[in-house]
């Protein structure tokens, strides 16, 4: 038996699917003397990070950062360019889905809520045939949730922009990247969306703290018009002053230090292999959970979620029971199941600061905390993880093949 560690050494493993794990890159930068927010150092930085923010977005339009969550990113999307009583299309695809149309509902508007089982994500047919069918342009907006963090379920982006343009509709394309962006390919630009949604302590490494809008011509000329009242959230405050470097009250400074250091950490890697890292291990990590003979939420292979996968725990099995096992013997924290999958399921987070060898000490952990759970499962799921990484080499393995 395997004692609990009622004082564990070694870093605690991390391993919820945001906050992620902060490098010590970016902590040395975010622990940096405050300078002032007016002054021409300032002015510097800021500039920086405005303009890596657009490459991360993929967009040649205008990003904005708010000291906030990604909650307050959620409000100035909607409160920028909607009015009272407008209608908006939103579909049910997790727990964070559902936080977002209670927002919009508070706010004064009307939403249409696609219905969905938490295992899907949103379906780009069903929005086509709501959109044709108003004729009268009801609809000011959809909105829907990238990478849903409940569920390890990724919408296609690409293919509700698709369904949006073939039934004629000039509604405002809205999506969440609070737990995609920095981790999985995202182009705001190509996909035609006019708010993107994100925060900071996922992808881009850092703590909790920033949000962003990324923000189309369209959704802007729309806040023009938008009649939901506004102050803090507001862009046309945020892009008076922004080329410039600053902002229309005190920022996170130091937050925005880190926030230069992980772009910088996320361009000297490449973005494309920083894909490519959070494909393998979403690969790996599944492969795991398919040779312990446990079940992914997630049930359409091409919406698997390269940030978390969340898993399915054993009939008559609690997920928390199991978490809590993993903690105390472990030191590792895993994602409990939230609002309807509370206590049924657990999230593996794989994202941000991570590696095969961080990925194996998680899965080992899981796999051992199984055991000692009592949950029912098969061994060997470490194993099949490591055949799958050593099957598809690492961009530093290729890198390293090259220079040789």
């Amino acid at each position: 038996m395997i004692p609990l560690q009622s004082h564990p050494s070694g870093r605690h493993f991390l391993q919820i699917p945001g906050p992620s794990n902060v490098p010590d890159r970016v902590l040395r930068a975010i622990d940096n003397v405050t300078i002032d927010h007016r002054g021409p150092e300032f002015g510097v930085m800021g500039k920086a990070v405005l303009s890596g923010m657009k490459k991360i977005f993929k967009t040649e339009g205008d990003v904005v950062i708010y000291p906030a969550s990604g909650t307050g990113a959620w409000e100035a999307a909607l409160v920028n360019t909607l009015s009272p009583g407008d209608e908006v299309l939103m579909a049910e695809t997790g727990h964070f889905a559902m936080l977002w149309k209670k927002m919009a509902e508070r706010l004064g508007l009307k939403v249409t809520f696609m219905d969905g089982d938490w295992r899907h994500g949103a379906d780009p047919a069903q929005v086509q045939t709501l959109l044709e069918s108003d004729q009268a342009h009801r609809y000011k907006a959809v909105c829907v949730v990238h990478n849903e963090t409940a569920t390890g379920v990724v919408t296609d982006v690409q293919a509700i922009r698709q369904a949006i343009d073939a039934s004629g509709h000039p509604a405002l394309l809205m999506v969440d990247t609070i737990s995609s962006l920095g981790s999985i390919d995202y182009r705001h630009d190509e996909w035609g969306v006019d708010v993107t949604v994100s925060g900071s302590q996922k992808g881009l490494m850092l703590p909790p703290g920033l949000s962003f809008n990324a923000i189309s011509a369209k959704a802007l000329a729309a806040s023009d018009k938008a009649g939901l009242r506004r102050s803090y959230w507001d862009w046309k405050e945020m892009l008076a002053i922004n080329p410039s470097g600053y902002f229309p009250y005190t920022p996170a400074t130091n937050l925005l230090y880190g926030l230069h250091e992980a772009l910088e950490m996320l361009f000297e890697e490449g973005l494309d292999n920083v894909f490519a890292r959070h494909r393998r291990h979403g690969e790996a990590t599944r492969a795991a959970v398919q040779a312990w003979g446990l079940e992914v939420l997630c049930r359409d292979p091409a919406q698997y979620s390269s940030v978390l996968t969340a898993v399915i725990m054993p009939e008559g099995h609690s997920a928390d029971a199991f978490r809590k096992t993993v903690l105390q013997h472990f030191n590792m924290s895993l994602g409990q199941g939230l609002s309807k999958l509370s206590g049924k399921v657990f999230r593996i987070g794989h994202l941000g600061y991570f590696n095969d060898l961080t990925l194996c000490g998680t899965l080992a952990g899981i796999e051992m905390g199984l055991e000692l759970a009592g949950v029912p499962y098969q061994k060997g799921g470490v194993q099949a993880a490591m055949a799958s990484l050593a099957q598809s080499s690492s961009p530093f393995e290729q890198k390293a093949v090259k220079a040789a």
